[in-house]
């Protein structure tokens, strides 16, 4: 039969920092000392691992308030923030142990680091709080127009007309936050699984282009592609790769002006390529980079001559919801998810995505996908 693993052993390749700390006069605060810390609370407190006075490694108060209730009434728990270049959300939970030989009183300490969790409580609170936020404007315009309709507006019909034209385009929107809604979350949940399929890069810009480029075209808006021979063979999902270039492709018609062109270039280049400026003068950020960059690229640049946007609204372009104040308006009015989307998706495909853009001279975006085998 195998022989067990020593306790101690167990204990020091535990992931979770674990101390125990030790105490002779519990009415001193500066008489605790750490004599036990494993491996993680070596290298998260940058301590020895023993002999350490507890003061000059954790000075957070709730916490050293939690360590003396451990010691004066065998057990507590306690959570905590620390700060830094990243916050951190940690909860502490101590047990106590037998008294050493010298009488010394004795707790266990174990840290568990719940960052992950609180952010990911916040994103979902702040989603939800932003999507009823959406749903609800348009949601309170249709009741308005509703009761408008019921009262003195049912006999009236040039106003009857004019009311269900807006109500129509209000439900119209509520349609496509829902749709945009569901498209991310079905994103998300297959994010961490990267795509195995082949997609013909060329062929997927002439399907959205058969698809928009007629709506666009009423508003003036020329599309012109500038695709490689042969054509540009990607790793992906076909699908959303199409919904990247369909968003991108009507971001960017969507605040030309009547009569402007809308660029897509699609090129085959290394890795760095993606990093060359591409607009002169114009301010540049990456909004995702792979973790593991591959040898070579799909790059798709969807350039526009609209009014571009200021260097300081440039890394929340992709949070969902965000959208550049005097763009909120009007006939331009999105969900606010299209970016984020493209973001998500790109991720998902271990790519990377970059803006560029100046005041008044327009805006390029470069989505890049690692090329098949």
């Amino acid at each position: 039969m195998p022989q067990a693993p020593d306790a101690d052993e167990i204990v020091e390749r535990l992931p979770d920092p674990v101390m125990v700390i030790a105490a002779g006069d519990l009415t001193d605060p500066s008489d605790r000392t750490i004599t036990f810390a494993n491996a993680a609370a070596q290298t998260l407190l940058r301590i020895p691992a023993e002999g350490a006075p507890l003061v000059s490694v954790l000075r957070h108060p709730r916490l050293l308030e939690a360590v003396d209730e451990g010691l004066a009434d065998g057990g507590a728990e306690a959570a905590y923030e620390t700060y830094g270049a990243q916050p951190r959300w940690w909860r502490a939970l101590l047990r106590p142990l037998p008294d050493t030989p010298g009488g010394l009183k004795q707790v266990l300490l174990i840290l568990r680091d719940e960052t992950d969790a609180r952010r990911n409580e916040r994103m979902r609170a702040d989603f939800l709080a932003n999507a009823s936020h959406e749903l609800r404007t348009p949601l309170a315009s249709l009741t308005g127009f509703v009761e408008t309709l019921q009262g003195h507006a049912k006999d009236d019909p040039a106003a009857r007309d004019r009311f269900l034209a807006i109500m129509a385009a209000q439900a119209g929107r509520m349609a496509r936050l829902i749709d945009d809604l569901l498209s991310l979350s079905r994103i998300e949940l297959n994010e961490h699984i990267p795509p195995s399929g082949e997609v013909d890069i060329n062929a997927a810009v002439h399907d959205v282009m058969s698809a928009s480029g007629p709506i666009h075209a009423q508003r003036g808006v020329k599309i012109t592609p500038n695709l490689p021979s042969p054509p540009a063979m990607a790793l992906g999902d076909r699908d959303q790769v199409v919904q990247v270039l369909q968003n991108l492709i009507d971001n960017a018609a969507k605040y030309s002006p009547t009569g402007g062109e809308v660029r897509v270039e699609v090129l085959l280049a290394p890795a760095g390529a993606a990093a060359v400026p591409s607009r002169a003068g114009a301010a540049r950020l990456s909004l995702l980079t792979p973790d593991t960059p591959v040898g070579h690229y799909v790059i798709i640049r969807v350039s526009d001559d609209g009014p571009g946007i200021a260097r300081q609204n440039l890394p929340r372009l992709s949070e969902r919801f965000y959208r550049v104040e005097g763009q909120k308006s009007g006939e331009r009015l999105g969900t606010g998810l299209g970016l984020a989307i493209v973001k998500h998706i790109v991720n998902r495909h271990r790519g990377g995505l970059v803006v560029e853009s100046a005041e008044g001279q327009g805006t390029t975006f470069t989505a890049y996908f690692p090329v098949t085998h």
